[in-house]
């Protein structure tokens, strides 16, 4: 009896040892050397695999994330939804739009000499960023370069303290400003004729529990996250150089589409693709 006695204590560990590494280690800070989101395996339901034709390898959009460093009171980081959310917005972006994309997509270091290559970079939950000294002018060059960068999945504010304090690092003379839905960039592509707590993407458990609850906001952060903020910083040409989509988690959006139909058809295709699908296409 004492050796079966042991079997459920050791099973729990086991079990909880594998959860930790799945949603409180590598899935969300990976400190390894990865170059693409193709090398990292499906946390949904797979990855959709395409071509381009031979000789365009190089003329294509690519969805570009950076591997950052996490704050140390944080739990969540650079890794969040991917691989899934850049592979699945990078197929549906070649689906519904001109673009030729990538079929890899980048992971890649903000002092990464590479970097200038790519004009579009995303960074998630962004509430754990820490930026290094050394990357900081380098990320206002390239933005004041011509690079975009898409800032998404941070909540309340504590979190928007945390990211304005390291934004500010980079522009300490620029504020994010708010934009209305009016603004130009909203309807470049695909007409959105939603507010903005309208487009509101929850994550996938929440967004499946809305069909009863109607909250689709996130409730375990410090301060006010059911409203949302679309705010930009902009250069002085007038053009947006970071778009910030805060109190809102379009990655879920993207990796999570495969999961649940109500979801895919409620949040996927009416908000999180839409708005990604503008802000991609602007490059």
């Amino acid at each position: 009896m004492k050796k079966y006695g042991l079997i459920f204590p050791m099973l729990c560990f086991a079990t909880g040892l594998l959860l930790a590494q799945r949603w409180g280690g590598m899935r969300y800070d990976d400190d390894r050397d990865i170059r693409t989101a193709r090398e990292l395996p499906s946390d949904s339901t797979g990855t959709p695999e395409w071509t381009n034709a031979i000789g365009f390898e190089r003329d294509v959009f690519t969805f570009a994330r950076i591997h950052y460093s996490r704050g140390p009171q944080w739990r969540w980081g650079w890794r969040t939804d991917c691989p899934d959310s850049d592979l699945n917005l990078s197929f549906r972006l070649q689906q519904m739009t001109s673009l030729l994309v990538d079929p890899d997509g980048r992971i890649i270091r903000l002092t990464d000499p590479d970097l200038f290559d790519y004009p579009w970079i995303y960074i998630v939950e962004a509430g754990a960023l820490g930026l290094k000294d050394e990357e900081v002018p380098v990320l206002r060059r390239y933005l004041l370069n011509g690079g975009f960068l898409v800032v998404d999945d941070f909540w309340g504010d504590a979190e928007w303290e945390n990211f304005y304090r390291e934004i500010k690092r980079v522009f300490p003379d620029r504020e994010p400003q708010e934009l209305a839905m009016d603004h130009p960039i909203f309807h470049c592509v695909f007409p959105i004729a939603l507010s903005k707590n309208q487009m509101q993407v929850p994550n996938v458990r929440d967004g499946e529990w809305s069909k009863t609850t109607h909250i689709t906001w996130e409730r375990n952060h410090v301060g006010n996250t059911r409203d949302v903020h679309f705010r930009a910083i902009f250069d002085d040409k007038g053009r947006i150089m970071v778009m910030i989509c805060h109190n809102t988690d379009n990655g879920d959006g993207w990796e999570r589409e495969g999961e649940y139909e109500y979801y895919f058809h409620e949040f996927s295709e009416k908000k999180a693709y839409p708005l990604e699908s503008i802000l991609c296409s602007t490059r």
